[in-house]
């Protein structure tokens, strides 16, 4: 797979990643404000439980993807110095 395909594969996950984590935060944070307007209030603890575990895995993805970037910008890097000692 060449270099420009395997980074454009990764920048349309990073966005679609980002899309679905706005879109789970969103949901967390709006729909219970909906829902407690209408049955009476949440608990401050349990709101504050619902957004940590919403944006944990944000945040794991993120280092992911970090850590996806640096592998393969240095297997790249490494493929082109083996490629000039050739």
């Amino acid at each position: 797979m060449s270099f420009r395909l395997a980074d454009a594969i990764f920048w349309v996950a990073v966005a679609c990643c980002s899309i679905a984590q706005v879109a789970i935060l969103r949901s967390v944070v709006i729909s219970p404000a909906r829902v407690a307007e209408a049955a009476g209030s949440t608990s401050p603890a349990r709101r504050l439980a619902e957004i940590v575990w919403a944006v944990l895995p944000g945040v794991a993805l993120a280092a992911l993807f970090v850590f996806t970037w640096r592998a393969m910008h240095t297997a790249y890097a490494v493929a082109n110095a083996v490629s000039l000692l050739r």
